[in-house]
């Protein structure tokens, strides 16, 4: 069964190749996903690498962990299940409720 990690403090330059090139020593990567800011599409410092084992996976966390890669300090762990998230439309949640925000309104 394929095993999901999170890669965190990942530096900006570091490509999908070069990750899953260090993720497969250690045994199958199913896949690799660098995650992008969806507006200027530039990395957001972190990804997902799916192995194909759980043997895999467990060594790949504890020889990676701590590792440098890009000149950076990896944060290697099992990523956790995707938490369901509301999808807006309620109240609050930012700066437009109100009369203008203390503004006066000149006509």
């Amino acid at each position: 069964m394929a095993t999901k990690l999170y890669i965190g403090n990942l530096s900006f330059d570091t490509t999908e190749g070069e990750l899953r090139d260090a993720f497969a020593a250690f045994g199958d990567v199913t896949s690799c996903n660098v995650i992008t800011d969806r507006d200027t599409g530039r990395p957001r410092g972190f990804a997902f690498v799916e192995m194909a084992s759980a043997d895999a996976a467990t060594k790949a966390i504890a020889e990676l962990n701590g590792k440098e890669l890009g000149g950076r300090a990896l944060v290697v762990n099992e990523a956790r299940p995707r938490e369901d998230r509301p999808r807006g439309g309620g109240f609050g949640g930012g700066n437009g409720g109100g009369y203008g925000g203390g503004r006066r309104n000149r006509y």
